[in-house]
């Protein structure tokens, strides 16, 4: 759908007067935003003497946060069919995914501040706030389509384990920028 098309493309088609794309898909690409400046983040760290002791750990966080923009990615248009096919178990399923995996990304950042390229902190927050921006956009989507869960259990469930991972990202988030700030004022 979009995954292949021009950026220009799905931002007119965003702006456009259509059912879709719509806050869903724009959630999956601030958050596919965010881990490609993490995958940024670390190739330019990677094979740089410095931070050579940290290669290993490095790399790992390097194919994580590459399977996640991956994802992300598919996500811009899985938001798209979901909400036209109208089933509200795809409707719910996809914000739902993009609020978790942002929660698992953003986890990745803390790292980045203290072994990656300390050229590229401020790109680290960027980062973060793509991933909150992408977390809370989506649990937007989630909030409203719950209501129209028939399984409230399961509605209550999901609302209480989004919360608490809203918090503890915001907390992620905050506690990035005070040690970038930190570093940027040297």
């Amino acid at each position: 759908m979009y995954r292949n098309k021009s950026l220009k493309k799905y931002l007119d088609d965003l702006a456009a007067k259509l059912p879709a794309p719509g806050g869903g898909s724009g959630a999956a690409l601030a958050a596919g935003l965010g881990a490609a400046l993490i995958g940024m983040v670390i190739n330019y760290t990677l094979g740089k003497p410095k931070y050579a002791r940290y290669a290993k750990q490095l790399s790992r966080i390097l194919s994580q946060s590459e399977k996640a923009r991956a994802r992300f990615l598919e996500l811009v248009d899985l938001d798209v069919a979901a909400f036209r096919s109208k089933d509200i178990n795809r409707a719910l399923g996809v914000p739902l995914e993009i609020s978790r995996l942002c929660f698992q990304v953003i986890r990745l950042c803390p790292v980045l501040v203290k072994k990656g390229n300390l050229n590229l902190v401020s790109d680290v927050a960027v980062a973060a706030i793509f991933l909150e921006a992408g977390f809370s956009s989506a649990l937007f989507n989630v909030r409203i389509n719950l209501k129209y869960l028939k399984n409230k259990a399961r509605a209550s469930r999901i609302n209480k384990e989004l919360n608490k991972k809203y918090r503890l990202m915001r907390k992620i988030r905050q506690d990035l920028e005070a040690m970038i700030y930190e570093i940027i004022r040297g």
